[in-house]
């Protein structure tokens, strides 16, 4: 029996998703996904909030013979974040470099970009419309012919009385 899994043991997703992205990512980007998942301790928490990893440029080499050269690493940032980012390119450099266990990035490249999903915006709320602003509204757009452009208009109408205060 040794060498030998046994069936039931349950097996955390995790395990499973990190087998099948970190080739994925490697492949693409060059960054493994054990990189990514730490940011927050190499970056920090106030920058890996507004920064993440997008990929590493590893120099071309041209025959097998030239020398190793270390990396470029992307780093997507918002905002203030990249003022920041810049003024820590050195220490992240350090940290990288430790976490991956040798020299393998030489330059940050900062590209600026939307990074976490902005979830403070909500969908807006309005009020109900009076009886007398929807008998305006449908006699204003009554005149149009077709069906869809006038009830179209009418949801417009209705979203715009409805965000004025009565």
């Amino acid at each position: 029996m040794a060498g030998r899994t046994p069936y039931g043991n349950p097996v955390p997703v995790s395990d499973l998703a990190t087998k099948i992205l970190d080739p994925v990512l490697r492949k693409r980007a060059g960054i493994s996904i054990g990189l990514v998942q730490s940011w927050e301790e190499i970056a920090g928490p106030r920058l890996a909030s507004r920064s993440r990893p997008e990929k590493i440029q590893w120099p071309r080499r041209m025959h097998e013979d030239d020398p190793f050269e270390p990396a470029v690493l992307v780093i997507a940032c918002e905002g203030m974040a990249a003022l920041h980012l810049q003024h820590e390119t050195s220490e992240i450099i350090n940290r990288v470099n430790a976490f991956l266990g040798f020299t393998a990035i030489n330059r940050i490249r900062i590209l600026q970009k939307p990074v976490t999903a902005d979830n403070g915006k909500h969908k807006p709320t309005f009020r109900p419309l009076t009886a007398a602003e929807k008998t305006k509204l449908s006699s204003t757009v009554g005149l149009v012919d077709d069906d869809g452009l006038r009830a179209s208009l009418e949801r417009l109408g209705a979203t715009i009385l409805g965000e004025k205060k009565s």
